[in-house]
């Protein structure tokens, strides 16, 4: 299904990206040479709650990081065979009874999207990729169940000293309103990739003063500083945009590039200027300082020298989610960023997590498609949850913890 290659295109995962020299063209993501959309653990440098009265709705409580409870009694897990090293991980095959809550997932319905993921297969899908286009869509899970066991061998993932427990975060594709023109109210610029290739490695401050900026195009204008910070670190939005004049139509705007000079925290920025506690920087916090505190909202954008640069797209079909780094679309709830060191992109996994701020099992296939450069380690990923405000809400209370199994075709050869 799957193209284990390093595309070209852009992750949606943010800061959770891995963000490349500056390109004319999208990377979280989170993403292929690049941006990722974003988990907020980067994005925060800390995580979950809110400060004291804020002027916003009320943020989540603190994540806690509860251990997982054993995936299943030692002897049910004895290896099938000898572990294999990929980059930081070690692939240990195990039987499917070594998957807690396997079978309980709805996998019958994801037959489209695994076809999707088999539009570019590496070497060692492409046996398995042909099976999967010539089967029937199955009717019910354990038809589907079925065959999955029948043609993939689970591996379970861990670091290179045994750890089998990571972090799971979670980000998103934000939901804007903008401007083809600047005014009163929608006067902060998206800027597309300078044409100077002196600008283009440029410090936010040379960047920001309106000598340059008249160097500058710009792609869309928005109301809000911080909602461009969002937008930014998330790698990827949907801007509804209200022309000259007055049409409405929502567009994509892409990550395409950024000026090289290093990300930095705006939580851990208010944390060090003793503005939020520790374990309190999450995004309702941050906005709500910015609100007290707009008098000095100028020092804090200033603290992140990164400047992302985007570009337009269509987006022709509402549904559909962001390309991420393997160059296809992403799917809510089932596409995740990871170390492409440790899982090849296009790999299926078997995710064994908590929904977020609770303890509540969450526990599904999940595709590896996308990338950050958050996200780094043989147990780490970042969980695309959709777009808007549903999905920003659960992406920014997703730090829980983790393990996972990558599903690998029968017979083929292991990834290098």
């Amino acid at each position: 299904m799957m193209n284990t290659k390093m595309s070209s295109a852009p992750s949606a995962s943010s800061s959770n990206n891995h963000m490349p020299p500056l390109q004319h063209g999208k990377p979280k993501g989170r993403r292929g040479k690049g941006l990722a959309l974003a988990t907020f653990a980067a994005l925060l440098g800390a995580c979950s709650t809110p400060p004291p009265n804020p002027p916003t709705p009320p943020a989540p409580r603190p994540a806690t990081l509860t251990p997982l409870p054993p995936a299943a009694p030692p002897e049910a897990v004895a290896p099938t065979g000898p572990a294999h090293q990929r980059g930081p991980a070690r692939w240990v095959p195990l039987p499917w009874t070594a998957l807690p809550g396997w079978g309980q997932d709805e996998v019958h319905t994801l037959w489209p999207v695994l076809r999707q993921n088999c539009s570019r297969p590496a070497e060692a899908w492409k046996a398995w990729c042909q099976q999967l286009q010539a089967q029937p869509e199955p009717s019910d899970p354990l038809q589907a169940h079925g065959w999955l066991m029948q043609t993939l061998q689970p591996f379970r993932v861990e670091a290179l000293d045994g750890r089998d427990e990571g972090l799971a975060t979670g980000y998103f594709e934000p939901e804007l309103r903008a401007r083809r023109q600047p005014d009163e109210r929608f006067k902060v610029p998206l800027w597309a990739p300078p044409r100077d290739p002196a600008l283009a490695s440029a410090p936010r401050a040379t960047l920001q003063s309106p000598a340059t900026q008249a160097r500058l195009q710009a792609v869309v204008y928005l109301e809000d500083p911080v909602d461009a910070v969002l937008l930014q670190i998330q790698g990827s939005g949907r801007v509804r945009i209200t022309e000259p004049d007055g049409r409405e139509q929502q567009r994509r705007v892409a990550y395409a590039g950024h000026n090289q000079h290093p990300f930095q925290s705006l939580g851990r920025w208010l944390i060090d200027q003793g503005q939020l506690r520790e374990g309190s920087a999450n995004w309702p916090a941050i906005k709500a300082w910015t609100i007290q505190n707009p008098e000095r909202q100028e020092e804090l954008l200033a603290a992140n020298p990164r400047v992302v640069f985007f570009r337009e797209e269509a987006l022709l079909d509402p549904k559909v989610g962001p390309r991420g780094a393997q160059g296809l679309p992403l799917t809510p709830g089932r596409s995740v960023a990871v170390d492409p060191r440790a899982v090849p992109y296009g790999t299926p996994l078997w995710l064994d997590s908590t929904e977020p701020l609770s303890t509540t099992p969450l526990r599904r296939l999940v595709l590896a498609q996308d990338t950050g450069s958050a996200i780094v380690g043989a147990v780490r990923a970042d969980l695309f949850f959709g777009w808007g405000e549903p999905a920003l809400a659960q992406a920014g209370r997703m730090k829980q913890p983790m393990r996972w199994w990558a599903l690998w075709p029968r017979g083929a050869a292991l990834p290098s």
